[in-house]
């Protein structure tokens, strides 16, 4: 092996474009031998037991590997091919064994516990007496104390279930990609908003064909289902949606709640959610149940409302392919209003650019242009963050159009995690993705008031990342409990509504015009329309999650995607058709080996504090540097180096309060 394998000794800027498929096994291996002496050395190092070469030794000793594993993960998500996939299937098993492995290595939990009997371990505060006792908790919660036997039948359990939820994941991308449909005759376009059309026209033109190209990619699928009048192309687009990778998924989802609950039994919990949940703010799956339970009593009353008044505005039964389409035109004619209509006012660039306006404000950071680095894609743009001083506190890739190569959604990623050496700060690096609506005939990507929510959502998660500064990697950035790490994501949405942030970047793209008074009041007027049905539906995703995760067995519940159906229809506004199988594509819960499985009800926990958390914002000011200087020390600088249940109060002065989320959806 020679040193030209990109993946060895990656060192910033990351050579993306210079790592290949046949890179992948060698460097894993390379890197995984390497990562194992190091576990072999802190178990075996010789003399007095420190803090330097115990805890600080096990914090860093895989980074190497941690980086390479990332790269390629990202990458085969991003731009995958045939030989890329192949070769991250080949290597993931070892990966996962290894990492599974770390707290069932029988030397370095003896090395912990005698570190932790030491009199420098007693007398440590702060963040390090954090990490310790979050460590040696962590390695008894993974099965540190079981015997040999168990130690193996979990390491097993943990190779298995990465390499079933990597295929779940895979399969998802492939069954969303293989889908296409062409619309030839002009008139089959009814309803299509212009943008949606020239979006199409672009897409059959890079097929070669002629007409208009439309796919399951978000931008694609939600506007035929929001606007396009043909309503048996609707049905079409639903029911594939709804049934993307059904027949290869279903057996794996019964297979992966299986090694989850065997994983959860081994290591002494009742079950999977009990086992994830412990070290999150809900603490048990029980807890979890009653919050959903709670919030759905005060939003079922508004939700049967809601659809009552849908079904009379149409004037007849609804299927669910016909939700999307007549409550965009109920929220037309009840308040003159539509998403399209401010389509204009949102082109990709000057959103980045206030939003980075903001934040400068807020934080006291900048955010610039980076110098030129390798990408993945030509698409891929790279930025870094400044402090007040100039010091830079990280770096991060934006990438943000649909490509059939790159999985759907939006996401954040880490590749690296800032970090004091000696007294050179190394700086963070991560990542953007999502799949917004693209530039077309000429003009730029102009974007829907929700993408715009998803970009600044998707920023909020970065600077959770880059803005962390705290000595131990492993407790930094967003390695905080799931219920907790949405609260700085989410709490960025909220400046998306404000006139005077709106003003920073809503500017129409050929005036530079601010949004009109009065189309803005028509927007601030309809955020509520619906809320219910969406709070609804985040419910019945979080309901079904837990219960899954808690109840279901295949020998009593049968089918996991009739049980699924079953427990979601409450929360939806229409019948499922025969054949619904939304689960198999719901790579949340099980494209990953923990994911947010019995953790989905983190955004809606997640949101409870940052409608809480947003009112001190409103009291003192949007802008208000102190305020916003309070929030990054309190959240956004701290990642999980103290309870985060202590944090939210450090900057509130008092627990959360739901009624701040209650008022915003309009249920109170």
């Amino acid at each position: 092996m020679t040193t030209s394998n990109a993946l060895l000794g990656i060192a910033p800027p990351i050579p993306f474009d210079r790592v290949a498929a046949a890179d992948v096994q060698p460097a894993i291996a390379a890197l995984l031998d390497q990562a194992r002496a190091r576990i072999e050395e802190i178990a075996a190092a010789p003399g007095e037991r420190t803090w330097t070469n115990t805890m600080g030794a096990l914090d860093t000793a895989t980074d190497p590997l941690d980086l390479a594993v990332a790269v390629v993960r990202h990458l085969e998500g991003v731009v995958t091919t045939p030989e890329l996939r192949a070769a991250w299937n080949e290597a993931q098993p070892g990966i996962s064994a290894f990492y599974s492995g770390i707290p069932l290595h029988a030397g370095l939990w003896a090395a912990l516990n005698e570190y932790a009997a030491t009199d420098e371990a007693k007398s440590l505060i702060g963040v390090r007496a954090r990490f310790l006792t979050k460590t040696l908790d962590a390695f008894r919660r993974h099965g540190a104390a079981l015997p040999p036997e168990d130690k193996k039948k979990l390491e097993e359990l943990d190779v298995e279930l990465a390499v079933t939820t990597n295929k779940f994941a895979q399969n998802v991308l492939d069954a969303t990609a293989a889908f296409e449909y062409y619309i030839e005759d002009e008139a089959g376009l009814a309803g299509l908003p212009p943008s949606a059309v020239s979006a199409a026209r672009a897409a059959a033109e890079a097929k070669g064909k002629p007409g208009w190209r439309f796919s399951l990619q978000a931008p694609s699928y939600l506007a035929v289902m929001t606007y396009l009048d043909d309503g048996a192309v609707r049905e079409k687009f639903y029911r594939a949606y709804g049934r993307r990778a059904a027949e290869a998924n279903s057996p794996l989802i019964v297979k992966i709640l299986d090694l989850r609950r065997r994983k959860a039994e081994l290591l002494g919990f009742p079950s999977f959610a009990d086992f994830a949940l412990v070290e999150r703010m809900a603490k048990t799956g029980r807890a979890a149940q009653g919050f959903c339970l709670d919030l759905r009593g005060k939003t079922e009353p508004a939700f049967q409302r809601e659809n009552a008044a849908l079904e009379s505005f149409a004037g007849r039964k609804l299927e669910p392919w016909d939700i999307a389409y007549y409550a965009e035109k109920q929220r037309a004619a009840e308040y003159a209003f539509e998403e399209e209509d401010l389509r204009p006012y949102f082109p990709l660039e000057r959103v980045l650019g206030g939003m980075f306006e903001l934040v400068h404000r807020l934080y006291g950071i900048s955010v610039v242009e980076g110098p030129r680095v390798p990408v993945w894609h030509e698409e891929v743009r790279y930025y870094e963050i400044r402090d007040e001083d100039g010091s830079l506190l990280g770096g991060f890739y934006a990438d943000w159009h649909p490509r059939d190569t790159k999985r759907g959604g939006a996401w954040m990623d880490a590749f690296l995690t800032g970090h004091w050496r000696g007294a050179e700060w190394r700086p963070h690096a991560g990542l953007m993705c999502g799949n917004m609506t693209a530039p077309v005939d000429g003009r730029p990507a102009l974007l829907t008031h929700r993408e715009v929510e998803t970009v600044f959502h998707e920023f909020g998660h970065l600077l959770h990342h880059c803005l962390c500064r705290i000595e131990v990697k492993s407790l930094a950035g967003t390695n905080v409990a799931w219920d907790f790490v949405e609260l700085p994501s989410q709490i960025m949405e909220n400046w998306c509504w404000e006139r005077e942030s709106l003003d920073l970047f809503a500017r129409h793209y050929q005036t530079g015009e601010t949004i009109p008074a009065e189309l803005f009041a028509k927007m601030l007027s309809a955020r509520t329309f619906r809320a219910a049905n969406a709070q609804m539906r985040q419910l019945g995703f979080a309901t079904t999650d837990l219960a899954l995760h808690m109840d279901y067995r295949e020998e009593r519940n049968g089918d996991p995607v009739l049980y699924a159906n079953r427990l979601l229809q409450p929360f939806a506004p229409a019948p499922f058709p025969e054949g619904y199988a939304m689960l198999a594509a719901f790579t949340h819960l099980f494209a990953d080996p923990t994911g947010y499985g019995a953790g989905y009800y983190s955004y809606k926990w997640a949101e409870v504090l940052d409608a809480d958390a947003f009112t001190r914002f409103k009291k003192e000011g949007i802008f208000n540097p102190q305020t916003g200087r309070a929030f990054r020390a309190a959240i956004l600088s701290r990642g999980d180096s103290e309870d985060p249940a202590e944090l939210f109060r450090e900057f509130m002065g008092r627990g959360p309060d739901s009624t701040a989320l209650l008022a915003r959806l309009g249920l109170l």
